[in-house]
């Protein structure tokens, strides 16, 4: 096992990229900070390892945030240029919320990713998230009561409008990423919120060795979110072959969706709970239905089955959820009206 403090060697490197090798053209999301310049590094050295090979373009997000933002900016393209790597720096523009900064800022940092891939036609944006960084989003995640998809935490690689976004170093301690910096002399930047602990995750990072040493290390947290990864994707299978068999979809409307209300009553109820979301999620407009809302509909639903003749109808993220004649039907909601000032 490798110390967690060691450098990563070109051929470690050379084993976390291999996937993309074939790829026409890679975004990697570069802010400055340290994991974001050492995937940067190992992967310019990576790809001066073959004649032919993916273009690389180094993305920096400048969120506009801090005042020292546009000079990192500039710091990350002349290193781009000195390692050969293209470079491109977008901003988020327009009014910041008061609330919510990091949520709205991830948003837009993966909206702004996305439109950079497009325009290059990259397959993958790669970001450098860490094997710390994992832990922390379980944690961050328990706490606000996710289920069992969003305690499996980060997965190596996630579809977004189109761009799979993939993530090379879930598996790697940040210390390696700053072991290999330093041993290359590669500067980077260090941004103050990351340790700012008015936010949630910089609470939680502070909380990490008390953690340890009750037996929630860093490593015993992946490993947790790893199992749960694993327990979701034999669900998902499960709820795949349920969906197949209640004929999930209408297919006298291609908009409508629906289930036999008995049939669907005698699956378990997770089973229950992710073919409604699924259903919600396809009909809806207002983006995918919230765990907590759809448990709360699923229950009603259930509540109202068990009369018999029990009739329901509930609007959730933008679909119109009914029970009548035995039936369950998800459409989507007709669009709300503009309130009148």
């Amino acid at each position: 096992m490798r110390d967690d403090n060691s450098p990563i060697s070109a051929t470690e490197a050379k084993a976390l990229l291999s996937h993309w090798r074939d790829s026409p053209a890679l975004v990697l999301a570069v802010s400055g900070g340290p994991d974001s310049v050492a995937l940067m590094w190992l992967a310019a050295r990576w790809r001066k390892g073959f004649s032919r090979g993916p273009r690389l373009i180094a993305v920096t997000i400048d969120h506009g945030l801090r005042k020292e933002s546009s000079r990192e900016a500039r710091e990350v393209k002349r290193l781009a240029h000195r390692l050969g790597i293209e470079h491109r720096t977008l901003r988020w523009t327009g009014t910041k919320p008061r609330r919510g900064v990091p949520a709205a800022a991830r948003d837009a940092r993966y909206r702004l990713l996305v439109r950079a891939a497009r325009a290059v036609r990259a397959t993958h944006a790669l970001t450098a998230h860490t094997r710390d960084d994992q832990a922390e989003t379980l944690l961050m995640r328990l706490l606000r009561g996710s289920g069992i998809a969003g305690l499996s935490a980060m997965a190596r690689q996630s579809e977004r409008d189109g761009v799979l976004l993939a993530r090379p170093f879930l598996d790697v301690p940040k210390s390696r990423l700053i072991a290999t910096l330093s041993k290359a002399k590669i500067a980077f930047a260090d941004d103050p919120t990351n340790r700012d602990t008015s936010y949630t995750r910089p609470r939680l990072r502070a909380l990490m060795p008390k953690l340890a040493e009750e037996g929630g290390d860093v490593r015993s947290l992946v490993r947790l979110a790893a199992r749960l990864a694993r327990a979701n994707a034999a669900l998902e299978v499960l709820a795949d072959g349920a969906e197949r068999y209640l004929a999930l979809r209408n297919r006298n409307d291609a908009a409508r969706f629906g289930f036999d209300a008995s049939a669907f009553a005698g699956l378990s109820e997770e089973i229950r709970l992710r073919l409604l979301m699924r259903a919600i999620d396809r009909a809806g407009h207002e983006g995918p239905a919230e765990l907590g809302k759809a448990e709360t509909l699923l229950a009603a639903l259930d509540r109202a089955i068990a009369k018999g003749e029990g009739r329901l109808k509930q609007t959730l993220a933008g679909a119109v959820i009914s029970l009548t004649g035995g039936r369950i039907h998800i459409e989507p909601a007709p669009p709300r009206r503009a309130r009148k000032r």
